[in-house]
């Protein structure tokens, strides 16, 4: 079925307040998990609300603080989630860290002990409308093999990226695995077998079983490159925010177990650099106008597909499977 994004907004609000988050934090966690959905990233949007509102109610997540913040150096600040919402523990970061990026130029929050942070081009995008380049890592369980091996040892390990411009910011966003273990979710959800390449069953044999893949490991995206940069993520994190390395990561998808993954944000100034915002729009430009391979497929920027996705949803509404709406529906009303 379609749903305005203005419903789908009001019914994960009422979920969240409900369940004891303040209006404030209940609005910021549906507002990420609508804005997935409107991007076309399902994998990361109201399919996360369920098990979400199961860890609220068995105290996995407290819903109403924003973490405990300990300056570590003039420009590092170490957050201690407190088993907060991700969302709301995140933009309490990015707040956090705008005196110190003004007066350094960069500043950095490392965080552990916070819930999931859904789709990070959120929180690119926001820094980057602020003025500022945004950097966003994360980590996660076990989920991704290593090059050239077949067990689950790596996180999926994110990274998200936001550049301003005098134009709309560019926004990167990828998994450093082949694909994000939500959108195998999505398809588990929507009973769709998904490619060929992208995971291993729990033997080490490929799979098209979105089921199977769910109990196996997902390929590193590129091979060897995807795995290295994947492994750094892991690294980096793990230093700076003091969380568990991918195989005794727990928490972000399951219903049962506190999360011990890490979160960085990286914010800088390009004030303090030698910014040229102009000069970038119009690099930008000159690449969505050059030769493109296929006629009529013009050269896209990362993030035009999201955006144009987003158009179209607020005005057609959001396709959300049936069995899923009536779900949330009920936790609303319950």
């Amino acid at each position: 079925m379609r749903a305005s994004a203005d419903q789908l907004q009001q019914i994960a609000v009422a979920s969240l307040e409900k369940r004891g988050a303040p209006h404030e934090n209940a609005w910021l966690q549906a507002e990420l998990l609508v804005e997935a959905e409107l991007r076309g990233l399902s994998s990361h949007g109201l399919q996360r609300l369920p098990t979400l509102l199961k860890r609220i109610e068995r105290g996995l997540a407290d819903p109403t603080t924003s973490g405990i913040r300990q300056w570590r150096r003039q420009a590092l600040v170490s957050i201690d989630g407190e088993r907060g919402l991700g969302p709301v523990v995140m933009m309490a970061a990015m707040s956090e860290l705008t005196l110190a990026v003004h007066s350094c130029g960069i500043a950095i929050a490392a965080i552990r002990n916070a819930n999931h942070l859904g789709m990070l081009a959120y929180y690119a995008e926001a820094a980057a409308l602020a003025g500022r380049i945004g950097i966003v890592m994360s980590t996660s369980e076990a989920l991704v093999h290593p090059y050239g091996g077949t067990r689950a040892m790596l996180g999926t390990n994110p990274i998200a990226i936001g550049i301003p411009t005098d134009a709309k910011p560019f926004v990167l966003d990828l998994a450093t695995s082949i694909v994000s273990m939500g959108r195998i979710h999505s398809h588990a959800l929507r009973g769709e077998p998904i490619p060929a390449g992208w995971a291993v069953d729990a033997t080490g044999r490929p799979t098209t079983d979105p089921d199977a893949a769910k109990l196996g490991a997902i390929a590193p995206f590129g091979g060897a490159k995807g795995y290295g940069l994947g492994l750094a993520i892991e690294l980096f994190v793990a230093s700076l925010a003091g969380s568990e390395m991918a195989p005794e990561v727990r928490g972000t998808l399951d219903e049962t177990d506190p999360a011990t993954k890490g979160d960085l944000l990286i914010l800088i100034d390009p004030a303090a650099g030698a910014a040229n915002t102009a000069a970038l729009t119009r690099y930008l430009e000159c690449l969505r106008s050059s030769c493109p391979a296929e006629p009529g497929r013009p050269v896209a920027i990362p993030g035009d597909g999201s955006h144009t996705r987003r158009a179209e949803a607020l005005s057609a509404g959001v396709e959300v499977p049936d069995a899923l709406f009536n779900k949330l529906a009920a936790l609303a009303a319950a």
